[in-house]
């Protein structure tokens, strides 16, 4: 589908989306930045870099180190009535008071997770980065248009937290939303996919939907299925490679905890298959 729109680059994005079926013709609506420079970092649009006293340093071999002491909570996916998953509940929080740095394990064998207990060490598995530096939507995106929305979509970041599903799924719901509540409903599930995937794009507003957040760690927790699931980074917390490369500053990130996803240092939803817990 992202083949039938204008390719993305680093700098600019350029939104064609009204087709004049009778005059056969493509009206650029609008065109956008997409990325801002802060001390040559990438910023996705729509997010707003943290303060720099808050980063995510990944080390070789090892765990994430966290600086900034911003919050830690479980964050326990929750169904509505009809069984779809709806909204996050809050679980216990995780102390960080008076601690400038601690370690979040991402192996998946911590004796105390969320943090690391050195079990990395001695188990084996692969911590291997093989995510892309590139901005997520300058990455292999497919674009899906409809009348009032467009939703850019990042399927290789999917975190399996499956808020896209529910009430008609968000692919469809983009293509067919007019009225307030169908707008509102497709910015909403936008909004609750922590890993940052899916990105709605308001014709009207002419901005990306983004939702507010402070500078804050999500442990998600997945009881729908019986799973632990990632580390969700908001408000813009810079994440740095293990080789000292930043990747690009989101508003939502998830952050592989099971120790097997194929897109580290972030989730691609194995944990589900794993049953990882």
């Amino acid at each position: 589908m992202a083949a039938d729109h204008p390719p993305l680059n680093f700098k600019i994005l350029k939104l064609f989306l009204i087709f004049d079926c009778l005059q056969k013709r493509i009206i650029t609506i609008k065109t956008a930045t997409i990325m801002q420079k802060k001390n040559q970092i990438e910023v996705e649009a729509g997010s707003k870099a943290a303060p720099e006293t808050f980063f995510i340093k990944i080390t070789k071999g090892g765990p994430y180190l966290l600086y900034g002491s911003p919050p830690i909570d479980e964050m326990i996916i929750t169904p509505n009535e009809n069984g779809e998953n709806w909204t996050y509940r809050n679980g216990k929080s995780f102390s960080t008071e008076n601690q400038p740095c601690c370690a979040l394990c991402r192996c998946g064998y911590s004796k105390n997770k969320p943090f690391c207990s050195s079990a990395h060490v001695h188990e084996d598995w692969d911590s291997e980065e093989t995510a892309s530096f590139e901005p997520l939507l300058d990455n292999n995106v497919d674009i899906i248009e409809g009348t009032e929305l467009v939703l850019f979509d990042n399927e290789a970041y999917c975190a399996f937290a499956r808020f896209c599903d529910a009430k008609g799924r968000i692919w469809n719901i983009v293509q067919h939303a007019e009225t307030p509540e169908q707008i509102e409903l497709a910015k909403r599930e936008s909004a609750h996919c922590s890993s940052g995937r899916l990105l709605i794009w308001d014709k009207k507003e002419k901005k990306i939907y983004e939702p507010g957040f402070e500078p804050s760690i999500g442990i998600i927790e997945d009881p729908g299925i019986r799973v632990s699931g990632p580390i969700w980074v908001r408000g813009g917390i810079r994440v740095e490679s293990a080789n000292g490369k930043n990747y690009e500053i989101r508003n939502r990130v998830t952050l592989c905890r099971c120790g097997h996803s194929s897109n580290k240092p972030f989730c691609d939803g194995t944990h589900a298959n794993f049953k990882w817990k």
